[in-house]
């Protein structure tokens, strides 16, 4: 079972806008380092939809290697149409050493419950591998109600868990007490997540992760074991960069970050993201720099 901090990492560019897979083996190590246990490439962090098919599968392919088992391996399949996300679950089918699938909602064309049911159980009678469900409504405009998970979860015993990104602590109470006996619960909001597990939550699908791994698994740690008073302390520490990782859209604050901290030898994003404003950069290098040192002491 899948438990603690997985991060969702970014993936690195070159100057001339190529996949640096350097610098992407580079990123893994750190978060291997750092003591992940999973972590998930070509994700809405990873730029997923600025990379085409082969892409995709190169960057898969060389984070399997260099993992090496040592971490699961996620892969995200995000694609508002059916058909297109069947054929790269098709691609990901014939990749040996991929422990699950992210699977999210559709973006943009607004599909009702039924329609984000079908579009879901299409993927999952065709996947070889086990499927987490990813709900992220600020950027698909579409929030599959709990209703529909549950009966998702019923219907295919390889629908096995579920990242919400909303937030909502309360839907993790809800699906803690309805969801099938082993069906693992993940938020992907690192403002909330120690709230998340303290409340039954199995862990987090973190972005801030990419930063600071060793931080992440120690909050995770304690949450999951109910170290309350140790989790806070460790929450404290973290609470403010989670804030300050979203003040433009993700990826950019983060890959910023991992080149600042020189994870990443550039903070390259493809068009239409750009880096992050400088505004931005001089107001959290200050923290990043404390909480960087703060990283660096973890035992």
């Amino acid at each position: 079972m899948l438990r603690g901090a997985i991060t969702a990492i970014v993936t690195p560019f070159k100057d001339n806008g190529l996949v640096d897979f350097t610098a992407l083996d580079s990123l893994i190590e750190y978060q291997i380092a750092g003591g992940v246990t999973g972590i998930v490439v070509i994700g809405s962090t990873g730029e997923a939809l600025s990379l085409d098919d082969e892409e995709k599968l190169l960057v898969v392919k060389h984070a399997i290697n260099t993992v090496n088992k040592r971490a699961k391996i996620i892969v995200g399949i995000g694609f508002p149409c059916t058909n297109s996300a069947c054929k790269f679950v098709e691609l990901v089918n014939g990749v040996s050493d991929i422990d699950y699938l992210l699977v999210s909602t559709p973006a943009y064309v607004k599909p009702t419950q039924e329609g984000m049911y079908l579009h879901l159980a299409t993927i999952a009678k065709l996947s070889k591998m086990p499927i987490i469900l990813y709900n992220v409504p600020a950027r698909t405009s579409s929030n599959i109600k709990d209703t529909t998970i549950l009966r998702l979860a019923h219907d295919f015993s390889n629908i096995v868990g579920l990242k919400d990104a909303t937030g909502e602590i309360s839907r993790c109470c809800y699906m803690v007490k309805h969801k099938p006996l082993g069906f693992m619960l993940f938020t992907g909001d690192d403002s909330t997540a120690m709230a998340f597990m303290l409340c039954g939550g199995d862990g987090v699908i973190s972005v801030v992760s990419n930063i600071i791994p060793k931080l992440f698994s120690k909050l995770c740690n304690y949450a999951l074991n109910s170290k309350n008073n140790e989790a806070i302390k460790v929450n404290n520490q973290i609470f403010e960069l989670c804030d300050l990782m979203f003040i433009e859209s993700n990826p950019i604050p983060i890959k910023w970050a991992l080149f600042e901290k020189g994870v990443i030898s550039a903070p390259v994003l493809r068009l239409p993201l750009i880096t992050l404003s400088q505004e931005y950069q001089d107001k959290i290098k200050p923290l990043l720099n404390l909480i960087i040192r703060e990283e660096n002491n973890v035992n």
